[in-house]
């Protein structure tokens, strides 16, 4: 194929066309700001309001549990922070578990330094945390515990109802970072008990630098920025309103194709599992096989590095991760991987396919093949497997 094949959607998504007709006028002639009272900024407010309710909508909530952010990462610091400050007088315990997000983890370590007791819950080899695991942790003194709707690398998506079902008899608030599944699956915060929710624009085909926070009714979360009287007083800044324009364009989307979209990816997701497990020797699935994001593929292969597999499959014209984008290029293997128990000789090998409605099976065919080379050509090179594929003939 002459043409780009973009399997890295968990790290960005294009801009929807739709999308970007929608923020254009903002960007151009309704410039007016938000917070003025004349007729050119009253317009962008109510622009602003709309969005809010098409959010509002999907997660069947009210528009004023809707708080606009840069993205996933100010709304984790937020939640994370925001929580801890406010009720540090009825406890310093929080609960994550080992393969959050680095926005979540990176947050536990700065409260860490600063008094607070982080417990990180272990999961199990599909990356599941056990609600056994989470039940035993609490404690009298725990004002928070953040566990991430599906995972951004390996695609496992976590039973959050049960979870928030039993934090429901415990006075610790119970947050989410839902930026991979927010578009991807349906998710109800008001029945699932869920009291704060992250997410960001930029995963399901709206603008980067734009999400949200839910934040549910009697939740007094201190503000984050400080300045202006915007978002209620909540979230200081002039308002980005051109990508949250976008951004409510893009999940009003994204909710209307959920269905459509899920069972497109997951018939071309599955078809990609069966082709490499068929025809790659030596390979593994990483996350659940049945219970994972609609567009994940994660599979490890042993006498390889991953990172070199990247680079060789984007010389065959194909964009994918080796983990998380936000940790690629470091040489240590993933620490989700590791969580899950993954020997570190299989861990390096692993490689990130997530895929989109635009994805086609001519697509994953060519992908597959050429991976199948790549690898190939990358065993031949690796001491290791040279020297185990001589062993094995001899015996």
């Amino acid at each position: 194929m002459n043409q780009t094949i973009y399997l890295d959607n968990a790290a960005t998504t294009k801009i929807s066309d739709h999308v970007l007709a929608c923020m254009l006028p903002f960007l151009k002639d309704s410039y007016g700001n938000p917070s003025s009272l004349y007729d050119l900024g009253a317009d962008n407010k109510e622009a602003l309001t709309n969005a809010r309710q098409q959010i509002a909508g999907i997660l069947a909530c009210k528009p004023q549990n809707i708080f606009f952010t840069s993205g996933g990462t100010e709304s984790d610091n937020w939640a994370l922070i925001g929580t801890a400050e406010s009720r540090a007088h009825l406890g310093k315990h929080l609960i994550t578990s080992k393969i959050e997000h680095h926005a979540i983890l990176h947050t536990c370590e700065y409260l860490e330094k600063r008094g607070f007791e982080i417990t990180y819950l272990d999961v199990d080899e599909q990356g599941f945390v056990k609600k056994e695991t989470l039940m035993n942790a609490l404690r009298p003194d725990t004002i928070l515990v953040s566990i991430m709707t599906a995972n951004n690398e390996i695609g496992t998506i976590q039973p959050i109802a049960e979870f928030g079902e039993l934090l429901q008899d415990h006075p610790a608030f119970f947050h989410t970072d839902a930026v991979q599944a927010f578009g991807q699956i349906p998710i109800l915060p008001g029945k699932w008990h869920i009291d704060m929710l992250s997410a960001s624009s930029h995963k399901f085909h709206g603008p980067k630098g734009v999400g949200f926070l839910y934040i549910r009714d009697g939740i007094d979360l201190p503000s984050f920025l400080h300045g202006g009287k915007q978002e209620r007083g909540r979230r200081a800044g002039t308002e980005n309103v051109a990508s949250i324009i976008g951004m409510g364009k893009a999940a009003e989307i994204a909710a209307h194709t959920m269905e459509e979209r899920r069972q497109k990816e997951t018939a071309l997701r599955d078809y990609m599992i069966s082709r490499i497990e068929k025809e790659i020797p030596f390979c593994h699935l990483n996350g659940s096989r049945k219970q994972r994001l609609a567009n994940n593929v994660n599979v490890s292969f042993a006498f390889a590095e991953g990172e070199t597999l990247v680079v060789l499959l984007d010389m065959e014209g194909i964009c994918c991760s080796g983990g998380s984008a936000c940790t690629s290029g470091q040489a240590a293997s993933s620490h989700v991987l590791r969580a899950i128990h993954l020997e570190p000789d299989t861990a390096r090998g692993a490689l990130r396919f997530t895929l989109s409605e635009d994805t086609t099976k001519e697509e994953i065919d060519y992908t597959v093949d050429a991976l199948k080379k790549v690898l190939a050509q990358s065993r031949r090179m690796n001491s290791a497997f040279v020297s185990f594929m001589k062993i094995n003939r001899k015996r």
